[in-house]
């Protein structure tokens, strides 16, 4: 990803707050205490299992775990649990390697399964809206607010996990972490090394909420009404 226009956009920043800009011996603070690492720290992935799981139960979602040799049998159960007729499903390599690409061509043909396509453009918005199921796999899990974090690209849009009435998660267990803190490390890590980073990313807790000002909850106003995540060992 490349940034366009930062020299002007800095210049300008500098001039409205009527100082001159400084362009060198800006250094980043090192802290004395670092708390956000402490948090967890040392937890075994299957530890962090527990954590997620309990957290699931926080955000009204439904927890499965399961392996990769049961993952089709889990998916099509929960599909059904969601009267699943028609299905939007991310242009992910890893269709391939947890073997849902066959089982996507082999489900009832009563059922519709749309692969994000980047050659159709807005197409794919309209269908996922239409969707009974949206389908993506988890690029980074955070543990701590089950949050499954999405690197939405050309073949991953975002409006599989928004527009759908309801939403399964994949959930690779190697992508467990902690908390925010280890995915910001890791996206940073990955700009540093100059690798192709997401233009944007979703972090997604559970199925869509919201609360008024007296803190009444209520579950599924805008987007997926309801969510599981299927972590996969």
């Amino acid at each position: 990803m490349n940034v366009q226009n930062k020299e002007s956009f800095l210049n300008n920043l500098a001039d409205r707050l009527n100082r001159p800009r400084r362009t060198q011996g800006v250094a980043r603070p090192d802290w004395s205490v670092y708390p956000q690492y402490e948090v967890f720290k040392g937890a075994s992935q299957d530890e962090l299992v527990e954590v997620l799981e309990k957290q699931c139960e926080a955000i009204h979602t439904d927890f499965i775990q399961t392996d990769q040799m049961e993952l089709p049998i889990v998916l099509e159960e929960t599909i059904r649990k969601y009267d699943g007729k028609s299905i939007i499903v991310s242009n992910d390599p890893r269709n391939e390697k947890y073997g849902l690409n066959r089982f996507y061509k082999n489900l009832d043909e009563n059922v519709n399964v749309h692969i994000w396509d980047p050659e159709l453009g807005k197409g794919n918005q309209v269908i996922a809206e239409q969707a009974d199921v949206g389908i993506t796999f988890s690029d980074i899990t955070l543990a701590e607010s089950a949050t499954v974090t999405l690197f939405n690209n050309k073949n991953n849009g975002r409006s599989i996990s928004l527009l759908p009435k309801t939403y399964i998660a994949i959930i690779p267990k190697s992508t467990l972490v902690p908390r925010m803190t280890q995915a910001a490390n890791q996206i940073h890590e990955a700009t540093l090394k100059g690798e192709t980073v997401a233009s944007y990313v979703s972090f997604i807790s559970g199925p869509s909420n919201s609360a008024d000002i007296e803190m009444n909850l209520i579950v599924g106003v805008h987007g997926p009404v309801k969510a599981t995540y299927i972590l996969v060992d």
